[in-house]
């Protein structure tokens, strides 16, 4: 793959505040953009950041065909970089572009074209702990064509960001018993804006409510649980891991999967199931329920503290071990090449 790199002529590192860092505060020097036309992929280049020029009549702008990943990267005590499961995100990127009537992208451009990224902006990757560089790949759609069709040219880019902590604190959810994230033959599954348009309006409802995030529920009864805004969900009951099984109403979680594998590592009984809300709910009062958390790859792991449902609010608290900081400290171990590898999730860049 043929890049041609644009550099900065300064760098706006300097400007960085690194001890308050955030979540996408700051975008690093460069992005890569590529251009899907004539049923290929070409214009593989690194520009410095900036805004794009599009027309107005641009069919992402009208019919939302546009997918997106999220990933990040670290660096060891050797100065490498490390990013956590590329193959797995490329995986995922590719199923969102065949629901979204979109190109697939070849695994190997995807991974080539963060290594080339990354390599300009190699410093932008943060040496201190519980930091990293968000990678944000998206693809959208370029015709400058009013009319519901899937579009012949594509755009792909990469930005990336600075992310320190993305919650400060653990967080509260409230179970969603009106509004519907995604419903049976939907996009659900998909990590397209769509998804994430329709979920501002009840997200933002909540929110003035002093919630955090929803936990979205099924679409039909709203009596099963999937997923929460920007988290796939976990519940440890009677002390065994819980969460709810994939389909097409429930986004594939790189986090989720790799808390799944580290399970049988470290020896925590894991369950794969339908949760209702009213398990939820009994077994909170019932003091059973002695966890819960979401799982992203920008929170990583975020305990949940308070669950609210039917206008109750049920407080959640912790014990010293919890189930869910000894998954996080394997992972971060894992991320940042302290703790081998024994999944093969990491691909180095050096």
């Amino acid at each position: 793959m043929e890049v041609i790199i644009n550099k900065v002529k300064k760098s706006k590192i300097s400007s960085v505040d690194f001890k308050n860092l955030g979540f996408c505060k700051y975008y690093s020097d460069h992005m890569f953009i590529a251009e899907y036309e004539e049923g290929e992929w070409k214009n593989f280049k690194i520009t410095p950041f900036q805004d794009l020029k599009l027309s107005p009549a641009c069919a992402t702008l009208h019919y939302g065909q546009t997918i997106f990943e999220g990933l990040k990267a670290y660096k060891n005590n050797k100065d490498e970089i490390l990013i956590f499961r590329a193959k797995k995100n490329a995986e995922r990127f590719n199923k969102s572009a065949q629901r979204m009537c979109m190109p697939e992208l070849p695994e190997n451009i995807f991974t080539n074209s963060i290594n080339e990224l990354l390599r300009v902006d190699k410093n932008w990757v943060p040496k201190q702990d519980n930091s990293s560089l968000y990678i944000r790949p998206l693809m959208f759609a370029k015709d400058p064509y009013i009319g519901i069709r899937p579009a012949d040219k594509y755009i792909y880019l990469i930005i990336c960001g600075l992310a320190g902590g993305y919650y400060s604190e653990p967080v509260n959810v409230k179970i969603e018993e009106k509004f519907t994230r995604a419903i049976a033959g939907g996009v659900g599954y998909a990590k397209t804006a769509a998804n994430y348009a329709a979920a501002l309006y009840p997200a933002v409802k909540s929110q003035s409510e002093g919630y955090h995030q929803l936990i979205w529920t099924d679409g039909k009864k709203h009596e099963y649980v999937e997923e929460s805004g920007t988290m796939n969900l976990f519940f440890v009951i009677d002390g065994k891991l819980l969460t709810p099984p994939l389909g097409d109403t429930v986004l594939d979680g790189v986090t989720r999967d790799s808390i799944i594998s580290l399970c049988k590592n470290l020896n925590i009984d894991l369950e794969v199931r339908k949760i209702s809300v009213e398990e939820i709910i009994l077994s909170i009062k019932n003091g059973q329920l002695t966890e819960a958390f979401g799982a992203g790859t920008a929170a990583t792991i975020a305990p949940i503290k308070m669950i609210g449902y039917d206008s109750k609010k049920y407080k959640i608290s912790y014990g010293k071990n919890s189930i869910s900081q000894k998954i996080l400290s394997k992972l971060n171990k894992i991320k940042y090449g302290i703790d081998e590898d024994i999944f093969n999730w990491i691909h180095k860049i050096k």
